[in-house]
């Protein structure tokens, strides 16, 4: 029983305790981290900690009222250029419409010249009806005052 004891409690220390390797793998961690760098880290940082500030002075604009002056400008002449294209665009919308106004009004002024045209037909017939009708009537006018006038 003893042996038995012994086995379970060497599988049991084997399977389910996790002390010695997580030991290791903190030494190994601590070694590698600060023995073997040797702070390589903290010089880099003090090293970035320098170089960011002279970065700085060299990359910051030392006239900035020149340069907001020159940014102004710029977005002055972008607006006048965006006004202008919208300009453009206002007058070819305007374009586009009054030629489609043109276009209706030709198709109103043919259908109307249509229109005059057929009403003058209808007076020239009605016309052609009315003096074949007096004519008629007048040549039975002149037969009827013949046949009563004495030759």
């Amino acid at each position: 029983m003893d042996k038995i004891a012994k086995d379970v409690g060497d599988i049991h220390s084997r399977l389910l305790d996790h002390r010695p390797v997580i030991t290791a793998e903190v030494r190994y961690f601590v070694r590698e981290f600060e023995e073997k760098r040797g702070h390589r880290e903290s010089r880099l940082l003090k090293n970035l900690n320098k170089v960011v500030p002279e970065t700085n002075e060299q990359m910051l604009p030392t006239d900035l009222e020149g340069m907001l002056s020159d940014i102004v400008e710029r977005l002055e002449a972008a607006n006048h250029m965006a006004e202008r294209v919208q300009q453009r665009e206002i007058e070819a919308q305007q374009s586009t419409t009054l030629q489609g106004n043109m276009e209706r009004l030709k198709d109103e002024w043919a259908e109307f010249l249509k229109e005059q045209q057929r009403l003058k037909e209808e007076v020239d017939e009605e016309h052609a009806k009315t003096v074949g009708q007096l004519s008629t009537q007048y040549s039975e006018k002149k037969n009827d005052l013949s046949k009563f006038s004495p030759l």
